[in-house]
């Protein structure tokens, strides 16, 4: 039977790099992002357009997929969004709230509505996408900090509640040129791999993790 990954935030950089390359590997894919986009080169799986802070959506789609796919052997948080950057007291309270609502509510939701059907089936792996920033800091990024940061420890107590046989990790994927990087650092990201030459590492990492990788704190690469 083949293995199922689910992928939030899977229309862009690293989102569309792991559903290239998961279905490559021969994995089902379910995936959802705020817009899709084209996706011309993506073989048969599950897609829908859903904001992963609308819960109502968010239940439509997950129940859709497990309908079409079964509850996912591998579950990947990786919908995020920064902060522009600036002092956080002059970061508005919308921007702030934003940030706050897609890195931590966003994978909250997920979770609420994903692990219960892991539960069920006795198996699952986790992932929610942390960053190097949640494990240092930096200037003018402080809310996606502070969102990496609560990612880590959402991520190592959730490992404290899951029955045997699932895991949840922290990933760090690495530095990477994405349009994300490129909103902090602009042209200093490209010196460094594409999305889709991290994808060519990432997914087999991403592919190999199981039960005995509960709790641990990971970096790609």
């Amino acid at each position: 039977m083949k293995k199922t990954v689910w992928i939030t935030g899977c229309s862009r950089g690293l989102g569309r790099a792991m559903v290239t390359g998961f279905q490559a590997c021969g994995w089902q894919v379910a995936g959802c992002a705020r817009s899709l986009g084209e996706r011309d080169d993506w073989e048969d799986g599950f897609f829908q357009e859903v904001d992963v802070c609308d819960s109502k959506g968010l239940q439509r789609f997950c129940e859709e997929a497990h309908q079409k796919l079964g509850a996912p052997d591998l579950l990947v948080n990786n919908a995020g969004v920064i902060n522009t950057p600036r002092p956080l007291w002059e970061v508005t309270e919308e921007d702030f709230g934003k940030v706050i609502d897609v890195n931590i509510k966003g994978v909250a939701n997920v979770i609420r509505l994903v692990v219960p059907l892991m539960i069920a089936r006795g198996s699952g792996v986790v992932v929610n996408f942390s960053s190097g920033w949640g494990r240092s800091v930096a200037p003018d990024v402080a809310p996606y900090c502070a969102t990496k940061w609560a990612i880590e420890g959402l991520s190592a107590a959730l490992a404290e509640e899951l029955p045997a046989g699932l895991a949840t990790v922290a990933l760090n994927p690495g530095i990477i040129d994405t349009e994300m990087l490129r909103k902090t650092w602009d042209e200093g990201a490209a010196g460094f791999p594409s999305a889709e030459e991290w994808g060519e590492v990432a997914v087999p990492f991403l592919a190999n993790l199981s039960a005995s990788d509960n709790g641990r704190s990971l970096t790609v690469g």
